[in-house]
């Protein structure tokens, strides 16, 4: 006969017992076969039928079929040895031996429970961090902060990048879809629905041709603006948007566009070809691209982009340290 065994030794929750069982007069063990532990899902049938009393409530508790929930019963008091359930038309009940394996097994599942919530939140905080990111930011503003999240951590954190229209993004960390976003100020959007922290101004400025005659000019005139087919984003745009509210206010508006596209690089490329100005952020431009910039006199068509998040305390850890990073590569707020 083996040594029972040691409770300060951690290694004996994994020996299996090898020896001969006896066999009873219930049949229960078999000479020279090892017992098996109880399945989990074994252990939370009996406890559900325990508790309520009624193997149909068990079933539709645990989502199983009543079949199937009696087959796990089964073969938990096979494995017993021993009748676990009374059962009745009223119902079911613990047997002697049932109360003694209901005690025990209650116990093991709470613990069960907690590796389970330990392993999926493991999961969870390897999983990607859900960032959304309007067309503006996501092309001129992100890859350096992106870099740079990866530079300061010895595991590899990664990002799943949503590249949307400001209003979608919104939309999406307000559903919960993405844990981060960063977009456009929306006018009408609810102050309080979200957190915003600022993170870049964004002015909407007229890319002109080299060749064109606009670049010629300190400032293009309004009535010459907003009477001159464009380049334009597409209407559901922020940088669209922002330059028709501004004009609204001025009782004015733009005329129809040479062409509507839905990408910067793309709208960029458009202009070039048609010789045509564009309405595009300054952020997009850059020496060399073959495109000067020039204001319209009269107001400004700027914008801010914000941060979004539903409460820090509602972000993973992973998801703070990009926010942090997003922070510290925040650019200047200043007008250049």
């Amino acid at each position: 006969m083996s040594a029972p065994p040691n409770p300060h030794d951690p290694t004996a929750l994994y020996a299996v017992s090898h020896e001969p069982t006896v066999a009873t007069s219930r049949g229960a063990a078999v000479a020279g076969r090892t017992v098996r532990p109880p399945d989990i899902g074994e252990l939370r049938a009996f406890c559900a039928a325990v508790d309520l009393g009624s193997l149909g409530r068990a079933a539709r508790l645990l989502q199983v079929s009543q079949p199937a929930l009696s087959k796990r019963l089964r073969a938990l008091e096979a494995l017993a040895g021993a009748q676990l359930l009374e059962r009745s038309t009223r119902g079911v009940r613990p047997t002697a031996a049932g109360t003694r394996l209901y005690g025990v097994a209650r116990k093991l599942l709470a613990e069960a429970e907690v590796v389970e919530g330990l392993l999926g939140g493991l999961h969870r905080e390897d999983a990607p961090i859900r960032l959304a990111a309007s067309h503006t930011v996501a092309e001129f503003l992100l890859a350096k902060p992106l870099v740079e999240l990866q530079h300061r951590h010895q595991r590899h954190l990664s990002v799943e990048l949503t590249v949307v229209n400001s209003s979608v993004a919104r939309a999406l960390v307000r559903d919960g879809r993405v844990e981060l976003a960063i977009a456009a100020r929306e006018a009408d959007a609810e102050s309080t629905e979200l957190t915003e922290i600022p993170f870049a101004e964004s002015e909407i400025v007229i890319a002109v041709p080299e060749g064109h005659a606009w670049a010629k000019l300190e400032e293009v005139p309004m009535q010459e603006l907003v009477a001159t087919p464009m380049i334009m984003r597409d209407p559901n745009a922020n940088s669209r948007r922002t330059v028709d509210l501004v004009l609204e206010r001025e009782g004015l508006s733009l005329a129809a566009p040479l062409a509507e596209i839905g990408s910067t690089a793309a709208a960029k490329a458009a202009a070039i070809s048609e010789q045509a100005p564009l309405l595009v952020s300054r952020l997009a431009l850059s020496p060399g691209d073959g495109l000067v910039m020039r204001r319209a006199e009269g107001p400004r068509f700027e914008r801010l982009f914000v941060i979004l998040h539903t409460g820090e305390e509602n972000l993973r850890s992973a998801a703070r340290e990009l926010l942090a990073v997003l922070l510290a590569f925040r650019p200047q707020l200043q007008r250049n």
